[in-house]
Parts: C-alpha cells; structure tokens; sequence
C-alpha cells in the first residue's frame, strides 16, 4: 500500500497572536485545566478543556460569499466538493512583485481548480513587515478567474486584495461567483513541479462567512 503524502500548509494559532491588523489576537486558555478535572475523576484520569475566544479572521481561514455578501452562502451551505479534493494548481510569482494581473492565469485551465498564488510572502508571518506592501491580486486577475470557473482561489500573503485602498475587488468578484478564497497559506513553495490536491475545511458555522482552516495538500 502507497503511503499517502501530505503538505501542511497552515500557520499555527497560538495566544496573541495578530493575523490582520486592527483584527484582536485570540486570547488561548483553559476552561478546564488538567490540575482542576483532578478534582472530579476518580485518581489517575484527567482531561483539559480548553477555551479560545477570537475573531473568525485569525490564522490561515477562507472566506465564503457570506462573508462579502448577505444574501450569499454561509460555512454552513458552501459544499464540501468547494473546499476538500480539489485539483490544486499553483502559480508561481516572482518576489518582488506587488501587483498580480491576468497575465500570470492567462491560458491555464483553471476550471474546476484550487489555484494557489505563491509569492514567498508568508517568511514574513508574525512581523510588522507582513502587514505592508504585501502582494495581491488585480480586479483583472479575479475577473479572469472567475470567467475560467476556480473553484477555488488562495493566497499565502496577509489579504487577496490591496489594503492600501477601501476597495475589494477580488473578494466582490470572486464571492459573487461563490468561488472560495483562501489567505494566509503558507509553505506553498514545497508544491513546486508537484501534482497535488488541495483540502481547506472549516466547521459548519451559521451566519459565519469566514473561519480558520488545516489547509493543506495531498501530492499525488
């Protein structure tokens, strides 16, 4: 039997730490600690409860169209077929470079597809630099993606879209067409020259259009 291969391609959440800027950390706790259970099991058993309270933005996560739109799907109505085994395809880009247009999806098939944007931008995780002049997509970039049918786009750098500005044209787009988007992955250069399929499930959440993930790949 073949061993199953698999790529972790989350950051880990951990007590205080930022994901988005102005967003607050999540604070990480017991609710029941091992010392406290000792209390209410026979001598010998004890257990750990713990208790995390954070913003649904926090670590590696996707984003639904709820989280753009009212009137769009929640955790709880997108598919599991739009976040687990998809066909993973990744786009490699250059560091150094802002500003990702349609020029670098033009001509691939992307339909059907978890198309991963890999610009080296995650080595700056937990640092002032991550929050500054990171890379993102274009409005063209999306709208070709959306007209090529991803299933599914991802991003291992703080936001999808340019935060220098109010607009997001990346989300609007993308979410219109219930196309998941996925953001702070990291790890994605160990895809290189690699086939593979990509997982990125989140709880069934009500009312929730956003919520950490365990992303990651299985190479084929």
């Amino acid at each position: 039997m073949v061993k199953k291969r698999f790529i972790d391609l989350s950051h880990t959440i951990e007590d205080g730490l930022i994901t988005y800027k102005g967003l607050p950390a999540p604070l990480i706790c017991d609710f029941l600690s091992r010392e406290e259970s000792r209390k209410h099991y026979e001598e010998g058993t004890e257990f750990q409860i713990g208790k995390i309270e954070m913003v649904s933005n926090t670590g590696t996560y996707v984003d639904v169209p709820f989280h753009r739109y009212s009137e769009g799907k929640d955790l709880t109505e997108v598919t599991i077929d739009k976040l687990a085994g998809l066909e993973g395809l990744l786009i490699h880009i250059e560091e150094g470079i802002k500003e990702i247009g349609e020029q670098y999806f033009t001509g691939l098939d992307l339909q059907g597809k978890a198309v991963l944007v890999q610009t080296g931008w995650d080595k700056h995780w937990n640092t002032d630099q991550y929050f500054e002049n990171h890379p993102y997509l274009t409005e063209g970039a999306a709208k070709l993606l959306a007209e090529k049918k991803a299933a599914l786009v991802g991003i291992d750098s703080v936001n999808i879209d340019d935060t220098s500005v109010n607009s997001r044209p990346v989300h609007s787009t993308l979410l219109a067409e219930e196309i998941v988007i996925a953001e702070h992955l990291c790890n994605l250069e160990a895809l290189t020259g690699k086939e593979f399929h990509f997982y990125g499930v989140p709880p069934k959440v009500k009312g929730f259009g956003t919520f950490p993930v365990r992303a990651f790949a299985e190479l084929k």
